[in-house]
Order: C-alpha cells, then sequence, then structure tokens
C-alpha cells in the first residue's frame, strides 16, 4: 500500500515533519533546522511514535554535524555529544530515541579518520539509512502480522501506531495496511486515546486517507463491544518492551489488554526489534513520562475542566507479559516465554 503522506523527510538540506499537533484539522510540513528545533519538535508532540522519534533524532545528530564550527574531531565528537544529551532529555520513555542516538554516535566514533566534511556526510547517510530501514522493518514487521488478522475481522487499535508513528507504513498499523494488500477485508476501531486524541485524530486520519474502513470509539467502550463478539483481535504498538515482555505503550493500553484477556480476544504488539530494551528487566523499571496537565485540562486551548483542579497525566501505561498473546517484530512472531524468546533473539 503506497502511503500518500510523509511523516519524515529529509530535502533542500532541512528536516520536514508532518505537524500532528494540528491534525486532522490542517495537513501541514514544518521544516527544521536546528537542534534545538529538533528537540522541541520531539518534546511538544510535532512528531510522535517510538521510531518516528528514533529517525528524528537521528536527523537533529545529522544537523547538529553539518552546523559544527570544529575544526578538529575531538571537538567535534563534543558538539555530537552536546547535540545527543539535548535530545536524549525530551522523551524519557521511548527506548528508540535512546537507540538512535546511539547509533548516530557510534558511526561518529567508528569514522574518526575521516575528514570532518566526510564525517558529515556520512552521518546525513546514516540517519537516512535509519530512515530507510525503519520503512522496511515495518513492511516485514505488517507481512508478519498479518498472517494473524482473518478477513472480515474487525480489529481494535489503541493511539497511533502507524505511518505517522514510524517514517512509514507503521506497526500496529502496518499489521493491518499488510492484510489489506494481502486481500483481506478488515475493518479497524479505533480508541480515541485520551488526553492527546492520537487514535480519534491520528489514526483515524491516517486510515481514512488510505481508504482503510475506521470508526472511532471513546475509550470506555471497547469491553462493551467485545462483549458483543464485534472486536475479533487488538493489535497495538509500544515504545518500550522490557527484557521479560511486559510492554509500555500509551496510557489505557493496559486496560484494553485487560479486557481482551477478560473475552479471550487476542492481543498482540506489534514493534520493531529496537523497542524491546535487554537492559530493563521488567516493565516496573520502565520510566514512565508525565506529560504537561494542559493536555488534560484544555484542548485545542478549551478548558475542559474547573480552573484549578489537580490532574495526573502519565503518558504510557504498563501492560504485563501474560496479558500479551504476541510479539510481533521484523525478525517474526514470538509468544511466551516472552523472556526466553527475547533472550534468544539478543544472542
Amino acid at each position: 500500500m503506497s502511503l500518500n503522506f510523509n511523516t519524515i523527510e529529509w530535502k533542500d538540506n532541512q528536516l520536514y515533519l508532518i505537524d500532528q499537533r494540528i491534525l486532522p484539522q490542517r495537513e501541514e510540513y514544518i521544516s527544521f533546522n536546528t537542534v534545538s528545533e529538533v528537540a522541541f519538535a520531539i518534546k511538544d508532540m510535532v512528531v510522535r511514535g517510538a521510531p518516528a522519534i528514533g529517525v528524528t533524532a537521528a536527523f537533529g545528530i545529522a544537523i547538529a554535524a553539518r552546523d559544527s564550527a570544529a575544526t578538529d574531531y575531538e571537538t567535534f565528537k563534543q558538539d555530537i555529544g552536546s547535540a545527543c544529551e539535548e535530545l536524549f532529555a525530551t522523551r524519557p520513555t521511548a527506548i528508540n530515541l535512546k537507540w538512535g542516538l546511539d547509533r548516530m554516535k557510534a558511526v561518529c566514533e567508528a569514522n574518526q579518520e575521516l575528514l570532518l566534511p566526510e564525517l558529515k556526510a556520512r552521518l546525513l547517510k546514516e540517519a537516512q539509512d535509519i530512515l530507510d530501514e525503519d520503512i522496511a522493518t515495518n513492511r516485514q514487521i505488517g507481512a508478519h502480522g498479518a498472517t494473524l488478522l482473518e478477513s472480515n475481522q474487525t480489529v481494535l487499535t489503541h493511539c497511533n501506531a502507524g505511518a505517522l508513528a514510524t517514517a512509514g507504513h507503521g506497526t500496529a498499523l502496518g499489521v493491518i495496511y499488510s492484510a489489506v494488500e494481502a486481500g483481506k477485508n478488515i475493518n479497524v476501531l479505533a480508541d480515541e486515546t485520551r488526553p492527546f486524541l492520537q487514535g480519534a485524530r491520528l489514526t483515524a486520519w491516517e486510515l481514512n486517507k488510505n481508504e482503510v474502513p475506521v470508526k472511532v470509539i471513546t475509550d470506555n467502550m471497547a469491553g462493551h463491544l467485545m462483549k458483543l463478539g464485534k472486536i475479533q483481535a487488538v493489535v497495538v504498538g509500544s515504545d518500550r518492551i522490557a527484557a521479560n515482555g511486559d510492554v509500555a505503550n500509551k496510557i489505557g493500553t493496559y486496560n484494553v489488554a485487560i479486557l481482551a484477556k477478560a473475552h479471550n480476544i487476542p492481543f498482540y504488539v506489534a514493534a520493531p526489534v529496537s523497542t524491546i530494551d535487554p537492559e530493563t528487566a521488567h516493565g516496573d523499571d520502565i520510566p514512565i513520562e508525565e506529560r504537561p496537565h494542559e493536555e488534560v485540562t484544555n484542548f485545542f486551548q478549551q478548558a475542559t475542566t474547573p480552573k484549578g483542579v489537580a490532574v495526573h497525566n502519565p503518558a504510557f501505561d504498563v501492560t504485563p507479559n501474560n496479558l500479551v498473546s504476541a510479539i510481533i517484530t521484523e525478525r517474526g512472531i514470538m509468544r511466551a516465554p516472552y523472556g526466553e524468546a527475547i533472550a534468544k533473539l539478543f544472542n
């Protein structure tokens, strides 16, 4: 399936991102030309989704390299290190951010014999390679995951793990896109995903734009529809998967997983291997980002709660591995016991 928008694009020597804060009202693309601008784009959720954040951060390092005034390698390396620190501080939960930055740092260190103009070009190429590889990875995830879906099924998804959350094709929605490409008739229910409405605004927008049948439901409707037999599978993405298979994803995912288990509905997680963090033993060790409270108290500059009322706004929750039916990666489909499967994957 050929998608008709670009989430991330490098052209005219600058980074362009679709502004996900204003979808679906307007489809606009913004250029970013400094490391601080890229850091803002990640922090303010111009771009979001773990794989997309990792790719964007890589281009942030390419920009840092381009703009470095260093005349020797050691000073240049310090400039790259400072940029990595600034970008790493933006979003703590998505492990792909660290993965992308670590990959760029490794290229910098492995090619220190190059002249600085050549090293700068090499880093830009690495960022572009990361983007291209992400799309290829998502297509592999989609191909594996599509085998788990049957024609005429209705699939529930939470948040947005589509082309908007990656460099292209998507993880959870990539599974759906690939199933559609294979000729299967798939209908999608998109949780609205409060408080940022990634499902209502983003998942619905991109599926509708690509002519995949989708209906939006509020976050508290899933159990009712499962009880009525109107949902046959759940597919979500992930921002970090622990070594034991516990899954961090957008807040509300845990609720959906519990409901799916209670109704004997398969709960699938689609994510690249780069989302798996073998250094984090279990989900309790995954840092959970606390987002600005204004995301709950206001929406599109309209107050939704009484002034002065306290709120809590964790961006993610953790779904225990015993609620996960399968983890779909580019290398295949993993099933429990996930600790063994993940250890084998990395060994």
